[in-house]
């Protein structure tokens, strides 16, 4: 089985832009209302605000790449990520995330690591068992579900 390939974007460029977007507008926004009428520690907090709002997107822009990417609900994951405040979508997402797909040697297509077999060409991606053709690991002698012993 093969690697993902690395020439994929996970933060969508419309992050990018919504991020920025917000960004300079909340900026402009503090420059001309916020800098007449604030004091000492508006002047400290609010940029940092503004980062922290803009990393926010930025974030769930990750949320929602990486979750396509892996082959995940991504569009379930992302809401998450935009309606449970505090960050805790995204720390949910961070803790439940599976792992990356593989792609098969033969076709080409996603093959989730668990198969013993490509889904879309019937070709072997990793070991299986002879009898019970479930995915066998590295160095075992015998096979954990059927116990048949592996060569």
């Amino acid at each position: 089985m093969t690697p993902v390939p690395f020439h994929q974007r996970v933060i969508p460029v419309a992050a990018w832009i919504t991020a920025s977007v917000v960004f300079a507008v909340l900026f402009m926004v503090y420059v001309t209302v916020g800098l007449r009428h604030s004091s000492r520690e508006a002047l400290v907090l609010f940029p940092i605000m503004f980062s922290a709002l803009a990393g926010y997107i930025l974030l769930i822009g990750y949320v929602y790449g990486d979750a396509k990417r892996r082959g995940m609900r991504y569009v379930m994951w992302t809401l998450l990520a935009i309606f449970l405040f505090n960050g805790i979508g995204i720390i949910l997402y961070f803790i439940l995330r599976e792992p990356l797909l593989g792609y098969c040697s033969k076709c080409g297509s996603p093959v989730n690591h668990g198969f013993a077999y490509c889904p879309r060409c019937g070709a072997g991606v990793q070991p299986a068992c002879p009898s019970c053709h479930r995915v066998i690991e590295g160095p075992w002698a015998h096979c954990a579900w059927c116990g048949t012993r592996v060569a």
